[in-house]
């Protein structure tokens, strides 16, 4: 089963973002061996191929127009799961530094043979996030610290936060309900060390309403952050 390599393109060019052959040929890939591997192992409910054009591709795509990634960028996706939006903005810009993290052993294996298949390289990290959020090869040491579907604002700022770099960004794909997430977190937020700039919003044919929050690393995360998962969720940050 293959995906509509023209909807991809047109779709992504209407969204301002312009996809080469060789970038087309490689969702077109990365959707057969999502479809593949998910018979396997679960990782996405979305199968049916223009559904991935629109909500899996496009929909990570649109970190492109809400901030600045240059070639060299040092990007980590958090709980990359399908690899998404990791491997798609890779493969639109192979020449990312991006770093995959994910708690699911399996998912990663996964990730790494479609990564071997589309010629591409990643950083692969099987952690935890409030564990990795902690070593020094990875604690504010990236530019870009993004997540999709992972969790509510406030605690997915604690496990992301730590890993973004003083200037850097904390950028998550959220849907509807971003607003009040934001809320929620804007104490956490300050807490560790950013500040909030602004929520992207936008329409996505199939998807609907969805929001891209940018948070501003402006200070070091203090060493008590991030806790064990279980206190973020027992005595979550106001």
């Amino acid at each position: 089963m293959t995906i509509s390599k023209e909807l991809l393109k047109q779709t992504a060019s209407q969204e301002g973002i312009q996809l080469d052959d060789l970038a087309l040929d490689r969702f077109d890939k990365y959707a057969q061996l999502l479809i593949e591997w998910n018979e396997k192992i679960n990782l996405t409910a979305i199968t049916e191929p223009d559904e991935i054009v629109h909500k899996h591709f496009v929909d990570s795509l649109m970190l492109f127009n809400c901030i600045e990634i240059k070639d060299d960028t040092k990007l980590i996706d958090v709980g990359t799961g399908a690899g998404l939006p990791g491997v798609a903005l890779l493969i639109a810009k192979p020449n990312l530094d991006v770093t995959l993290l994910d708690g699911t052993k399996k998912k990663l294996n996964v990730i790494e043979t479609i990564l071997s298949e589309l010629g591409l390289s990643a950083t692969i990290v099987h952690s935890r996030a409030e564990e990795a959020g902690r070593l020094p090869e990875y604690r504010e040491q990236f530019d870009v610290v993004t997540a999709r579907a992972v969790s509510n604002l406030r605690d997915l700022s604690e496990y992301c936060l730590p890993f973004a770099k003083v200037g850097g960004v904390f950028a998550p794909l959220k849907a509807t309900g971003a607003r009040d997430e934001l809320e929620n977190a804007k104490g956490a937020i300050k807490t560790l060390g950013g500040e909030f700039c602004k929520i992207e919003e936008f329409m996505l044919e199939a998807c609907g309403e969805r929001n891209i929050i940018i948070v501003r690393k402006i200070s070091q995360t203090s060493p008590k952050y991030p806790r064990a998962s279980a206190q973020i969720a027992k005595n979550p940050l106001l």
